[in-house]
Parts: C-alpha cells; structure tokens; sequence
C-alpha cells in the first residue's frame, strides 16, 4: 500500500517513522508542512490522487491547548477542516483512513473510564475541534477510524515529561496538579499499535487508546524525576485552581481500552513502564 503521514515529524508521526523499516511492503510518504500544506484542499486531493495513495495516518493537528482559546481560527482550520479534506481526498480514491483524536472530546466529569460511545461534550476549543474533526472525518470517508489518545509523550517533539526532566534539573521545587487524572501515554505505543491496525485492517469506528494504568499530574511527574534519578527537586502536589490556564483541562480522563484490545488482539503496556523506556531512550540520545 502507498501510505500518507501527515504530521510526520511531531511526537507520533516521527514514532512512526522509526517503524517503517519493519513494513517494507508499504511505501510511506511522510509530510509535515513543507511536503504537503494539508489546509490547502486542492493540494491535498493533487498529492493524494497524483501519488496514488491507498490509506492516511493523519497526525497533524494543532495542539497547543491554552493558545488555542485565543487562535480559535488556525485551530479551526487545521483541526477540523483540514483533516475532512484529507477524509474527502481518500475517499475518491477508496482508500481509508486513521484520525487520531483527544480525551478533551469530553469534559472530565466521569467517574468511570469513558467509553466510545459515551456523549461528547468538550469544554475548550482545542476539544471542540478535534470533536468535529472525528465527525468530518466519518462523514467523508466510509474506511475511517477514529483513535482518541490522551497524555501523549515521546522522545521526540516537546512534552510533559522533556519539561519536567529540564525543571527538575534547574529547580528545588515545582508544583504540579494533583487533581487531575488520567493515562501518559508513549507515543510509540500508539504508533505501534496503529502498525497493527494497518496490518490486520481498517475496521471503522472509535477507538480509544491509551497506555495502562491511571495517574495524576503529579504522579507523572514523580515516576519521571524517580526514573531520571532527579533526587533534588522537592515536587508538590498542587489544586488546579492554583494553576489557572485558559483552556479548561478535563479533571478526569481515563478512556476505556477493551474495544481496541479485543478487535485487534492488542496488549498495552503498563504506563510506568513506557516512560522507564521512553526516559531510557532520552538518556542514550542525550
């Protein structure tokens, strides 16, 4: 199959990027911005059709929460509309396609882990445009899948767990939320995962993916100063009230796993031992 990767060299795209060696069936076309402005909908239909792509992995989107609040146009546009005409695109050509979604789809008020078919109700701007990403994207395109995440980090790109590594070293204490929960998530384990899907097939619908487990933000960042060998940073745990931010976070943001685990037989690691993996390989890079 000829495959399209958009957004190629953020935290998953550049994730799956390092595993395309292992799938030489398939040719990839990895695209950021420069190769391919996915907002721009006659270049995308050109590329698609021009390059005879068979299926697309979009990992582009614009994902800076709190400015999003005050860029609700460009986050519009590259969230929303920009992934329906990637939809529209492929669709033409019969292809499928693979959306990758966001636990701010929901506002965080659960007191279960969120299930696919549960009621959105997004309280940013940020989820309100990947909500309506996940609905173009249905729309346009018969083959597609949707595949919310939440708390994605990587060795690559900039994160929560590269900040914490950097203040960690330059202070002796930092707060962190403590009253918000949810799945860090290794950007390689969603990528992995998307291989399997890739290779077993495209069955449409929702998904949620995260890694294992569940932990505040303040958990988060005591595992990474634990597995850094941080000892002189005192970390404490915070309100989010005394942490004010534009964007509205979801308090509570555990997605629930069985669906993807059962229709494609996947096995999920436990969060704490994917950033013991992702901090080891930060250690041999650095």
């Amino acid at each position: 199959m000829n495959i399209l990767i958009t957004g190629c060299n953020g935290q998953l795209g550049s994730e799956l990027r390092l595993l395309e060696n292992a799938h030489p069936e398939h040719v990839f076309f990895n695209t950021d911005v420069e190769e391919l402005d996915i907002c721009d909908q006659s270049a995308v239909e050109q590329f698609v059709s021009g390059n005879s792509i068979d299926g697309i992995i979009n990992c582009a989107a614009y994902t800076a929460v709190d400015k999003a609040e005050s860029d609700k146009e460009l986050c519009t546009t590259l969230n929303t509309l920009a992934p329906a005409y990637l939809a529209a695109a492929i669709e033409k050509r019969g292809g499928w396609m693979i959306q990758v979604s966001t636990d701010y789809v929901f506002n965080g008020k659960n007191f279960r882990p969120y299930q696919e078919d549960d009621t959105p109700s997004p309280d940013s701007v940020y989820g309100s445009t990947k909500l309506a990403s996940e609905l173009g994207v249905s729309k346009f395109c018969k083959r597609s899948m949707i595949i919310r995440t939440a708390w994605l980090y990587s060795s690559f790109g900039h994160n929560f767990v590269k900040t914490m590594i950097r203040l960690g070293r330059e202070r002796s204490s930092l707060g962190v939320v403590a009253d918000q929960v949810g799945t860090p998530t290794y950007a390689r384990d969603l990528a992995l995962a998307i291989m399997t899907i890739v290779e077993k097939g495209i069955i449409p619908g929702v998904y949620h993916f995260t890694d294992e487990g569940v932990a505040s933000w303040y958990d988060f960042a005591k595992a990474i100063h634990r597995l850094s060998g941080i000892t002189g940073c005192d970390v404490k745990p915070l309100h989010t009230e005394d942490y004010p931010t534009p964007a509205t976070r979801p308090h509570f943001s555990i997605l629930d796993k069985t669906k993807i685990k059962q229709t494609y037989d996947i096995v999920i690691p436990h969060w704490e031992e994917s950033l013991a993996e992702c901090i080891q390989c930060l250690v041999h890079s650095s």
